[in-house]
């Protein structure tokens, strides 16, 4: 069964989206990822997933010992699934300001193990003045980061950690920092 993974975007959640993002009609609005200076490839549409529920972290970056890192392989789309979408609501100012986000060290482990794709079901992997540096130094390691993930607990189904088959649909845009995309979840 397919669990659609892609945030829905209603004109009330794109113009309370445009209102405190200032980039969210330029390509960085809904279920999106952050494709800086790289392209998209083909391949990366169907990966092996594994999510991770880390909704219980609170007051600190999620740091690699909150996950089973021995579970990453290379070439994963890995998803963090915080609660903090369903919690907070998609567009809001407390959702792109004050999100949860993953240790530097945390994302320094995923790109060592090579993953090709990173999601989280917020604004980000990290916050503020340090989240465009940081989606670029992963591109620069040929990794993707995918933000305004939902429905993440779906494929959990109440377990810390899941195995999925995950599909990732970007839409064709050229020279833009973000792209929309679709993202469904097999089980």
């Amino acid at each position: 069964m397919l669990i659609d993974l892609t945030v829905e975007v209603t004109p009330k959640a794109a113009a309370d989206a445009q209102g405190n993002e200032k980039k969210a009609l330029t390509g960085h609005l809904g279920t999106h990822f952050d494709v800086m200076d790289r392209e998209f490839p083909l391949e990366y549409v169907k990966r092996k997933g594994l999510v991770f529920d880390v909704s219980q972290v609170s007051g600190r970056d999620i740091e690699s010992g909150d996950i089973f890192l021995d579970r990453v392989e290379a070439g994963m789309f890995v998803a963090f699934f915080t609660g903090f979408l369903e919690r907070t609501g998609y567009g809001t100012p407390v959702y792109f300001k004050e999100h949860p986000q993953l240790s530097d060290e945390l994302i320094d482990r995923l790109l060592d193990r090579g993953v090709s794709i990173i999601g989280i079901d917020c604004a980000g992997i990290r916050r503020g003045a340090e989240h465009t540096p940081k989606d670029q130094y992963c591109a620069d390691r040929n990794t993707f980061v995918v933000e305004n993930l939902c429905g993440l607990s779906r494929l959990l189904e109440g377990e810390m950690a899941a195995e999925a088959t995950i599909y990732t649909f970007p839409v064709r845009f050229k020279g833009m920092t973000g792209l929309p995309c679709r993202v469904a979840g097999e089980r």
